[in-house]
């Protein structure tokens, strides 16, 4: 049975789920950033999904990529896998600007996260949910 990593639980907003993945907002107002989880058990790495999967998650990471350039128009959308301090399997997709505190290189160990207010947590994780059913529902293929 799918469970999701205590970090994950802990760092993230619930999104939706899609048909592999569960999609979370990362609880840091830098960044429009989101992460995939692949609903398998125990898995660790891209190529332990099977081929059908991987199919599916790349359609995913897309519609995430599109989604963050719809509401956000960054100049750059990073995607990455790195699993080193959580081992399930979980794809970053963040929305990238010449101006933020990272640039130009990785989010990570990039400053101090600057978790959501209360009153834009919910609203930024609507928009995203708004967003996602938006495109789902036209089959948007954008």
């Amino acid at each position: 049975m799918f469970t999701l990593h205590e970090r994950l639980r802990a760092d993230t907003l619930d999104i939706t789920r899609l048909r592999l993945s569960r999609v979370l907002l990362m609880n840091d107002s830098s960044f429009p950033w989101l992460i995939l989880v692949p609903e398998r058990e125990d898995i660790r790495e891209l190529y332990e999904l099977d081929e059908k999967d991987r199919s599916v998650l790349i359609e995913e990471i897309t519609l995430a990529s599109r989604i963050i350039r719809h509401l956000y128009k960054p100049g750059k959308i990073n995607v990455g896998a790195l699993g080193n301090l959580v081992p399930q399997l979980h794809i970053h997709v963040v929305g990238r600007f010449e101006s933020d505190r990272a640039w130009p290189g990785p989010v990570w160990g990039a400053g101090t996260a600057e978790p959501y207010r209360d009153d834009e947590k919910e609203r930024t994780r609507e928009r995203f949910e708004k967003a996602f059913l938006n495109y789902l529902s036209s089959q948007c293929r954008c």
